[in-house]
């Protein structure tokens, strides 16, 4: 009797696993690609004028913003609303790093890398400390948590002050430094940093959005990624076949607390005043706005999403008062739009008929409304 051949399970979910990490990589890398030539084209040729221009750091922050919680919301399956909590400890801590270098390298652009990596470095230290007593909670309890220290940090920016003369850096609690002119002030309470030399560039921008989405794409295709899958989707059968929850839950918070480290890093450096008001908790709201608008677990979809709803406000500018309730308007009709089944089915159905990726047979068989079997 011939013995009838098993496929390989390992071997067939390795293979599936790398073709959808390649379709997924490749479109995410070529809308961040397509989207900086054409906004460098627009720019060249006249068509975006200045205020959108200066709209182009902000959209790559906000673009690796919302890649990177959705490394948490999407994909780890927890409700975080203390990001910008983690964007304010890599701006400022950044900003602090740019000014102490400033006798040492010479370059903007050197100094701007040892800004992300400076506010990288504190924000997943800050993600670590947060994360080990909270990632036991899960769902509401968990927001409330994140929710409360974004708003910590904003409170203890509030109150800090930085300053930097002939003996070295200098800080205090709720009072001005004496004999501190203002030229040698790096943080001053709630104003905030002040005199901060313009290091980010767009270029810089598309950079910080390349590597986010390396990390993340990475991280999700790789083993830890599985499983932190795996106690997304049942907690239960995860510690019941020995996957550390803890463990898993607590990488990829400190990775996307590293992540928004390394965007308010970039942030930090766009602007010359960034006082911690900018770090409230709608901030983290708008990017929990970006991954849910985008699709919970879709990249390249909150991808769109963030630098859509960043440039839509400064689009809409015409409209002088009413320019934010139009804003609100145009949200909620995009969310009831992508979340109708209706409308959804019509997409799906446009995007199947333009999809490169799909077999001939798949497509004869959705041409043919089914197959008889």
């Amino acid at each position: 009797m011939e013995k009838i051949k098993t496929p390989d399970t390992k071997k067939l979910l390795k293979k599936a696993g790398k073709g959808a990490y390649g379709k997924e990589a490749l479109i995410s890398y070529g809308i961040v690609i397509i989207g900086y030539i054409l906004l460098k084209l627009g720019a060249a040729t006249g068509i975006i004028g200045f205020n959108l221009q200066g709209q182009f750091v902000p959209i790559c922050v906000y673009v690796s913003l919302a890649i990177s919680l959705n490394l948490v919301v999407g994909i780890s399956g927890e409700l975080s609303l203390g990001h910008a909590g983690f964007m304010a400890v890599g701006a400022f801590t950044g900003i602090i790093a740019a000014r102490m270098t400033e006798g040492v390298f010479a370059s903007g652009n050197t100094r701007l890398f040892v800004a992300v990596i400076v506010g990288a470095i504190f924000a997943a230290i800050a993600g670590f400390i947060i994360g080990i007593p909270i990632l036991g909670l899960r769902g509401d309890y968990l927001a409330i948590v994140t929710l409360a220290f974004g708003e910590i940090v904003r409170n203890f920016m509030n109150v800090l002050y930085f300053a930097k003369d002939e003996n070295g850096l200098r800080f205090a609690f709720n009072h001005t430094i004496p004999g501190i002119d203002n030229s040698q002030r790096i943080i001053t309470g709630a104003i905030g940093a002040t005199s901060v030399q313009k290091t980010a560039s767009f270029e810089a921008g598309i950079i910080l959005v390349l590597f986010t989405l390396f990390v993340v794409l990475n991280l999700k295709n790789s083993k830890h990624g599985r499983g932190i899958m795996a106690v997304r989707d049942n907690r239960i059968a995860g510690e019941s076949i020995g996957i550390d929850v803890k463990k898993y839950k607590l990488m990829a918070f400190v990775v996307s607390a590293a992540l928004a480290g390394m965007a308010g890093a970039v942030f930090g450096q766009n602007y010359s005043t960034l006082a911690p008001i900018k770090f409230n908790f709608n901030t983290s709201v708008l990017v929990l706005v970006f991954v849910v608008l985008g699709g919970i677990g879709n990249i390249w979809g909150g991808m769109i999403a963030a630098a859509l709803l960043t440039v839509l406000p400064e689009a809409l500018r015409q409209f002088a008062d009413y320019r934010m309730l139009t804003y609100a308007i145009v949200l909620i009709v995009v969310m009831i739009c992508t979340y109708n089944p209706k409308i959804r089915a019509r997409f799906s159905m446009l995007i199947d008929k333009v999809n490169p990726f799909k077999r001939k047979g798949d497509q004869a068989v959705t041409e043919g409304g089914g197959s008889d079997e």
